[in-house]
């Protein structure tokens, strides 16, 4: 399986692809795929990442991810025992290339024009969550109608933009293979020290030439993409455990020094740890 790009298995002339994931982890490793991905997590959690944006996803939440944008679920293994996902893939072109343009269909504009970046679901998902459930067994064209019915709801209600920036052009396989390495090396390390050239000689680069890229395909320093990471894990050990003093959670998370992880804390979240912790 190649993992990026990464196709979707369909049978041929099925427009829209229905799968359920259900495991101890989600598909780990960096990919995107030419279908838009929507999906509800029935059950997990874990950090999510997109284009150049680490999300946080919990069970309840339902995503929208674009038409080929690089995106790797993390499942959280000392918080979960179960991660169960059900997803439907289709491109604005499975249903006929004209099939969306139709009049009918142009209160789902916005549907499209959003998922370039993805987004996730701010209301409704609840009811969302049980039309998903309702599709797992059911027929074809129950399941095209209940894509519908989805898609209404969320045009219908309030969102939150997953990615900030998306590179323009595709991956080729030498590209995928590269970043998924640096994106599996720092997702696995990011609680320890990675200076610039232990992370370049994972991409097989220079120093500088790791850096320029980088910053082409994020918007964005690999250090500040780090120190977004950490600071996402921060926020789930200052959530999950009270007692646990913050100057411990930010040495397990990376960070070599309290006053350190203050200011990067405030710069990702513009709120102090502490402060965070006492409205979470």
């Amino acid at each position: 399986m190649k993992v990026l790009p990464f196709k979707i298995p369909k049978t041929q002339n099925i427009g829209l692809i229905y799968q359920e994931d259900r495991e101890q982890y989600f598909y780990d490793k960096l990919h995107q795929h030419e279908e838009i991905q929507l999906c509800v997590i029935v059950k997990g959690e874990g950090t999510l990442i997109v284009g150049d944006t680490i999300n946080k996803y919990i069970s309840g939440d339902v995503l929208v991810i674009g038409s080929n944008l690089p995106h790797v679920f993390k499942s959280d293994a000392s918080l979960i025992k179960e991660s169960f996902m059900i997803s439907l893939f289709f491109t604005k072109d499975s249903f006929g290339s004209n099939f969306f343009l139709l009049d009918d269909f142009l209160e789902l504009v916005p549907f499209f024009e959003k998922s370039i970046t993805g987004f996730k679901l701010l209301e409704n998902r609840s009811e969302v969550t049980d039309l998903f459930l309702s599709l797992q067994n059911a027929t074809n064209l129950e399941r095209f109608i209940g894509l519908l019915k989805i898609m209404r709801i969320i045009i219908n209600s309030k969102t939150k933009e997953l990615a900030s920036f998306i590179y323009p052009k595709k991956y080729t396989d030498n590209e995928g293979k590269r970043m998924r390495d640096v994106m599996d090396f720092t997702i696995n390390h990011f609680n320890k020290d990675i200076d610039l050239y232990k992370i370049a000689e994972k991409a097989n680069m220079t120093p500088n030439a790791f850096c320029r890229y980088f910053k082409q395909r994020t918007n964005k320093t690999y250090f500040t993409f780090l120190n977004e990471l950490r600071v996402e894990n921060a926020c789930k050990l200052l959530g999950s455990d009270k007692s646990k003093p913050i100057s411990d959670i930010a040495y397990q998370c990376g960070f070599n020094n309290l006053s350190n992880f203050n200011r990067k804390f405030k710069e990702v979240k513009n709120m102090s740890p502490s402060t965070f912790r006492k409205h979470n």
